[in-house]
C-alpha cells in the first residue's frame, strides 16, 4: 500500500527512524509544527513500548484521506507477550518500567483516536489518529 511506511523496531536507533519518518510524513501531509510535535511524541511512546516489552515489531505510518478530511495514522505492531490487563496500561501514572507513566494514556490523549487490541501470549495491535484540522 502506497499510503503506507513502516519502520521494524529492533533497536533504540529504531525509535529515532520511526519518529522521523512520522515528522516527515505529518510534514508532507499539512500538519503544524505543534501537531507534528504530538504525533512524534506518539510514535516514541508506541516504539518504545515495542523496544523495552516485545524486543521487536513494527510501526507504520498510513496517510488517510476520509470524507474530504486528511489525517495521519500510526499503527503499531508487535509479537511480543501481551498485554494482560489493558484496563490498567490505560490508567494515568501506570508504568511497569518505571518511567514516568505517561504511556499510553499520553499516546491516546495526544491523538484524536486510539484503539487497543492486545492478547496474553500473541502480540499487541495499536493504532492511533490524527486528523488534520
Amino acid at each position: 500500500m502506497e499510503n503506507q511506511s513502516c519502520v521494524k523496531i529492533l533497536n533504540e536507533w529504531d525509535i529515532v527512524s520511526a519518529r522521523q519518518l512520522g515528522r516527515n510524513v505529518a510534514k508532507e501531509l499539512g500538519f503544524g509544527t505543534v501537531d507534528q510535535a504530538r504525533i512524534t511524541t506518539a510514535i516514541s511512546e508506541l516504539a518504545r513500548n515495542i523496544f523495552l516489552y516485545a524486543g521487536q515489531g513494527q510501526i507504520c505510518i498510513e496517510k488517510m484521506y476520509k470524507n474530504g478530511k486528511v489525517g495521519l495514522r500510526i499503527i503499531s505492531l508487535d509479537k511480543g507477550p501481551g498485554i494482560n490487563d489493558l484496563r490498567q496500561v490505560m490508567e494515568d501514572g501506570y508504568s511497569t518500567s518505571g518511567g514516568l507513566g505517561a504511556g499510553l494514556p499520553g499516546v491516546k490523549r495526544l491523538m484524536d483516536e486510539f484503539m487497543i487490541d492486545s492478547n496474553p501470549g500473541d502480540g499487541t495491535d495499536i493504532q492511533a489518529t490524527k486528523w488534520l484540522r
